[in-house]
This record gives C-alpha cells, sequence and structure tokens, in this order.
C-alpha cells in the first residue's frame, strides 16, 4: 500500500487549506486513516483519525476547526483545516492502516510523503 498526498501550502493566519491523501495497492482493506504533524524541532503528533466506519477523532488543538473526512470508494482521506493558526504550521503526513489478503494475511501501516502547511502573515 502506498500513500500519496497533496494540498497544503502557505496561507494567512485564519485562513483554510485542505490536504488530500489517496491510498494504492490492490487486495488491501484499509482501516484507520489519519493525520500527522510535525513541526520543526517538536515530535510528530496525531492531529485527526477516521475509522472506516467514519467515526472521528481530533487532537484537542484542532478541534472545532479541522474536519476529516474520507471516500472509501477511493481509498482517500481527506483534512479540512480552517481558522488556521501560526501554530499549525507544520508538515502534515497521512498515514493508513491496512490489512493485505493473499497467501498470508498482512497487517500494515503505510505513511505517505508529507506536505508542508506553512501559516504566517
Amino acid at each position: 500500500v502506498q500513500l500519496q498526498a497533496s494540498g497544503g501550502g502557505s496561507v494567512q493566519p485564519g485562513g483554510s487549506l485542505g490536504l488530500e491523501c489517496t491510498a494504492s495497492g490492490s487486495g488491501a482493506r484499509i482501516n484507520d486513516m489519519n493525520w500527522h504533524r510535525q513541526a520543526p524541532g517538536k515530535q510528530r503528533e496525531l492531529v485527526a483519525s477516521v475509522t472506516s466506519g467514519g467515526s472521528t477523532n481530533y487532537a484537542d488543538s484542532v478541534k472545532g476547526r479541522f474536519t476529516i473526512s474520507r471516500d472509501n470508494a477511493r481509498k482517500t482521506v481527506y483534512l479540512q483545516m480552517n481558522r488556521l493558526k501560526p501554530g499549525d504550521t507544520a508538515v502534515y503526513y497521512c498515514e493508513a492502516d491496512y490489512v493485505l489478503y493473499g497467501d498470508t494475511v498482512v497487517v500494515g501501516r503505510a505513511w505517505g510523503q508529507g506536505t508542508q502547511v506553512t501559516v504566517s502573515s
């Protein structure tokens, strides 16, 4: 399973950006899909997650501002970021937990390449 992320960029405080991440690879069942971020000098943190059934969870710092969603048919996860703050500046990574069915069953985790989000005036 491979993940390809797109979106991101630069925006002024209070602005909005959207991220998108699509999983490729046949024969895999995609379970949880998540967005993480890592700011310079800080540890990577989980920002938002969505189960295959659509249940969501958010870090306290982004609740009410970010919305995670997914399209299971397209194996795509989205992150809509509103009312962005300078503290949201980071590289954002998508991540997916999957089960690959073949001669054996493989449980794995895939990461996207990271996309920069910069919030600055």
